[in-house]
């Protein structure tokens, strides 16, 4: 029983916390305070070795395989495609990431699938209700981000059976008998930077990786691109192997700097060569996306090889991949990364209807990235709407409308719609211009912007955590980013307001090329009423700027 990470509770008199109640708790970790903020002693990066040996996890960490990826751009692109190759190896595998989407379980994956419930509240308040009895001034109860990490090495603790009769358990008489999850390796996407972060509680990795780096996060990084790969490769430990992806000079030489220190031989992986995946496709979309499948790749050889798995002289081959890495490159999924979701209420063949892009690109780079995706897969996805058209049974003006060709088809049957927020901390003046000017160097341009706040709000975790329905909404932020929009639109007005001749272009095409709605809701209500409004339509949205947003949308069109 303990290979399956059985959970039981044996219930006496008194029912034990609900999940929701849980997720009470654990947004009472959320602070007010910035993520610059480091004045209390809560947020010094020693306390966390105290949080351990109050969880009594200082061996389990220890002997723990890890594999532990920074960046700014990719990591969680990176983490997942390794944790589905060693999968598909045959190894039980533990991932932790962030943010989640709709569900926190989200960010905890045993061999490839969310933790589930039970065994998610067993662990979550064996922690709790430990650290809340030992926390002090001193070490008070850790930060909402540091639980959710020493949360996830609790869960992949490889451990004994053991019985759980903690406080919390006792007080509602609950006998709850855990097994432990066994997992042989864990995969850990860091937080933010590297070098403080929760999870580089890790001082004996297997390997480490550094995805592509950017700007983001410079109010706590540094602004510029040597001081965030400093702080990136606050996670190199001494001697052990470590990979980046081809980075810009400045950052590349802060990388190679702080390894030559460690004495860590740091290596290039460069982009996965498409040919090596036998004419199947990333499960994760994207070009893009070979940069990470490659780091991934070659993460995942290294710990094989450091783990003594030499079977198969596949591992020292650069120009082959083993059908299992071929699998997991090809099953890997991961929500808001390149995500394309039909609306599952309209008739995704037919006229008259909506799809969604979603990524939760959020800074200057990947914004451009993101254009290049989105524009790639609207011009791929109205060729198929297109040849859908040609049938024989349709009538001959629909028929001579998809003869006119991809470009201009493009332009006369589908509408492009730019669903925005961001982080206040973050300059729209940086991340809207990537974006417009990538998807116009593919004649590409956005009909309408909408800007809305994020349906989630900051300070509260779960299904129940909506804003209060407020006619006083601040949306001040939303209006600066419409204006930093509308100032774009106007540079570029003679590429972006071309006139179509349908009626049901016109009437959308007015002088207005934005609309900030108040919430998410009545965004979402404004599309589905265009859609029925002009049958003759595709309605293709670009949903961007921020995970979080994208996750809002996800829990709405998913319901």
């Amino acid at each position: 029983m303990a290979g399956d990470g059985h959970i039981e509770y044996v219930m006496k008199n008194v029912k034990p916390p609900t999940y929701e109640e849980t997720l009470d708790a654990l947004s009472s970790l959320i602070t007010k305070r910035t993520r610059a903020d480091k004045s209390t002693k809560g947020d010094q990066f020693d306390v966390l070795f105290d949080y351990v040996k109050i969880l009594d996890l200082e061996d389990s960490i220890s002997q723990m395989k890890v594999i532990h990826v920074a960046g700014t751009k990719g990591k969680g692109s990176t983490c997942t495609f390794t944790e589905s190759i060693l999968r598909n190896c045959g190894f039980r595998t533990g991932l932790f990431t962030s943010p989640h989407l709709i569900d926190i379980r989200e960010r905890f994956r045993l061999d490839g699938v969310e933790i589930s419930g039970d065994k998610f509240l067993a662990y979550f308040w064996w922690c709790f209700e430990r650290l809340k009895e030992k926390s002090s001034e001193d070490v008070p109860m850790p930060t909402y981000f540091r639980f959710l990490a020493l949360l996830a090495f609790k869960i992949f603790a490889a451990e004994q059976i053991i019985l759980l009769m903690s406080s919390v358990f006792l007080k509602y008489n609950i006998e709850a008998f855990l097994f432990a999850e066994q997992v042989e390796v864990a995969i850990l996407e860091v937080g933010l930077g590297g070098k403080f972060d929760a999870t580089n509680l890790v001082q004996t990795p297997i390997a480490c990786g550094i995805s592509s780096l950017g700007f983001d996060h410079m109010e706590i990084l540094g602004y510029t691109l040597g001081e965030i790969a400093g702080e990136k490769a606050g996670i190199f430990k001494q001697k052990t192997p470590a990979f980046t992806v081809p980075q810009p000079a400045e950052a590349m030489g802060v990388l190679e700097e702080r390894a030559y220190e460690l004495e860590v031989a740091l290596q290039v992986a460069h982009p996965l060569d498409s040919s090596l995946l036998n004419g199947l496709q990333l499960g994760l979309q994207g070009e893009h996306q070979y940069i990470n499948a490659g780091l991934a790749v070659a993460l995942c050889r290294t710990w094989l090889q450091k783990m003594g798995h030499y079977e198969g002289t596949y591992l020292d081959q650069a120009n082959s991949l083993p059908e299992q890495f071929v699998k997991g490159l090809r099953t890997a999924s991961l929500q808001g990364r390149a995500q394309i979701v039909a609306d599952p209420f309209v008739n995704v063949e037919g006229p008259g209807d909506v799809v969604f892009y979603l990524d939760g690109a959020h800074s200057p780079e990947s914004m451009e990235i993101c254009g290049n995706w989105f524009s790639l897969a609207i011009k791929e996805d109205t060729q198929h709407y297109g040849s859908l058209k040609k049938q024989p049974s349709e009538s001959s003006d629909v028929l001579n409308t998809a003869l006119r060709g991809p470009n201009e088809f493009l332009s006369m049957n589908s509408m492009q719609i730019l669903l925005f927020n961001c982080m206040s901390v973050r300059d729209p003046q940086l991340l809207l211009p990537r974006l417009i000017h990538a998807c116009a160097n593919h004649g590409v341009h956005f009909q309408k912007a909408l800007f809305v706040p994020n349906q989630s709000v900051y300070n509260k975790v779960g299904s129940h955590a909506l804003p209060s329905s407020d006619p006083q909404v601040d949306l001040s932020w939303q209006l600066q980013l419409e204006k930093v929009w509308k100032n774009l639109v106007h540079e570029e007005k003679e590429s972006t307001l071309e006139e179509s001749k349908e009626d049901c272009e016109h009437s959308m095409r007015n002088s207005e090329t934005s609309i900030v709605f108040p919430s998410l809701p009545l965004a979402i209500k404004w599309l589905m009423d265009s859609v029925q409004q002009n049958r003759s339509v595709r309605f293709q949205v670009l949903v961007t700027g921020s995970l979080h947003l994208v996750g809002d949308v996800l829990r709405i069109i998913k319901r």
